[in-house]
């Protein structure tokens, strides 16, 4: 339907696609902190599992307690450069326990009881099972090339899309990145002398794929001409 867009996917959808897409996190309990890199996935019923080393503090007082409380802060960041990588943080509290004592490593799940997203789109509670029935972003798996290849385009490209920007926005603005790509549409960071603004621009239809992502950013580009 002509004019039609669509809005953002729902916090549970963009705290799914944060978790699937992020490399790093902490995780805090009340006697011990750890920074993760490549040691956690999301199971099919949307709950964080870690793979903490056998070795380490977390993992041993794990081991001895059986459950413990704990909380996983995701901080999510931009795949091209700009001043202010950030673009969303999260923080998931809950019950951390032992799912397999493994051997090298201690193998947990996180029950969630509270989560909490920040991102461009809104600060946002998300429930536990909002969560579980949630699936990423059709396009997380191919964000980063599409954003990397969107900021690679001359800087007018990204100047005619901020046309679509309200004007106090605009005037401010001395540099355009491409934030973020998903299925709902694209997000700009306009950076300032004293700061940024993240805008989204909603594309017209919900994606079902990356390969649909040229169309519509080419009618984002069509309706910045007829401003």
């Amino acid at each position: 339907m002509a004019g039609k867009t669509v809005v953002a996917d729902r916090a549970a959808e963009r705290l799914r696609t944060l978790l699937v897409g992020t490399e790093s996190l902490t995780l805090r309990t009340p006697d011990h902190r750890a920074d993760l890199t490549g040691r956690h996935t999301v199971d099919r019923d949307g709950r964080l599992r870690l793979a903490l080393p056998a070795d380490s503090r977390v993992a041993r007082h794990l081991l001895a307690a059986g459950e413990v409380a704990a909380q996983v802060e995701v901080t999510g960041l931009a795949p091209v450069p700009m001043r202010d990588r950030v673009r969303s943080r999260a923080t998931l509290a809950g019950w951390l326990t032992v799912v397999d004592p493994g051997g090298t490593d201690v193998v947990a799940r996180l029950d969630l009881v509270t989560a909490e997203l920040v991102d461009a789109d809104g600060d946002a509670p998300v429930d536990p099972e909002d969560l579980a029935a949630a699936r990423p972003d059709p396009l997380a798996a191919a964000e980063a090339e599409l954003l990397r290849g969107l900021g690679d385009q001359r800087q007018q490209t990204l100047s005619a899309l901020a046309r679509l920007v309200p004007a106090a926005l605009r005037r401010e603005a001395r540099r355009i990145h491409p934030l973020r790509l998903d299925r709902c549409g694209l997000v700009l960071r306009l950076e300032s002398a004293t700061g940024h603004r993240d805008v989204r621009l909603p594309f017209s239809r919900s994606l079902r794929g990356p390969d649909q992502v040229p169309a519509e950013i080419a009618r984002l580009l069509a309706r910045c001409g007829s401003r």
